[in-house]
């Protein structure tokens, strides 16, 4: 086997306009349900699905375009990534007791372990990152601060 190649399952949907944020995080909860994650790291399944939700909430309504949402799970890290058709791309806002609405992305920083943001020829894509916690970390909290 060639060591330098990478082994990786993934799975991928699209969701267009009209389809609601729930429909994105059941389709995403059964997933990781394959990977038992539900029992092993409950919340980073929970920091998951509300990322999935305010991804493809953002391509819904900044974007006003269908959101192709791809999960990627290498063994390590699992890669949740929202494509739409927008070329701007998203920056966290603090919280602000003034407005509402514009935290998406300022959620998306907090439960991620890592993100980015990449212009493509026909909109963009934020891919987030997620590793659920150590073995030993598990159950104990101790993988809940980021």
């Amino acid at each position: 086997m060639d060591e330098s190649s990478l082994r990786a399952v993934g799975w991928a949907r699209s969701l267009p306009v009209r389809s609601s944020p729930k429909t994105a995080r059941d389709w995403a909860l059964g997933h990781l349900k394959t990977l038992d994650w539900t029992d092993s790291a409950p919340q980073t399944v929970d920091d998951v699905l509300l990322t999935v939700s305010e991804l493809v909430t953002n391509a819904h309504v900044h974007a006003r375009s269908h959101a192709q949402l791809v999960m990627t799970w290498d063994g390590q890290c699992l890669h949740v990534a929202v494509h739409d058709a927008s070329r701007e791309l998203p920056t966290p806002r603090p919280p602000s007791g003034q407005r509402l609405g514009g935290r998406g992305m300022f959620l998306v920083d907090v439960l991620a372990d890592s993100w980015e943001a990449r212009r493509c020829p026909d909109g963009k894509t934020v891919i987030a990152c997620f590793r659920p916690p150590a073995e030993d970390e598990a159950g104990t909290g101790a993988g809940d601060a980021r």
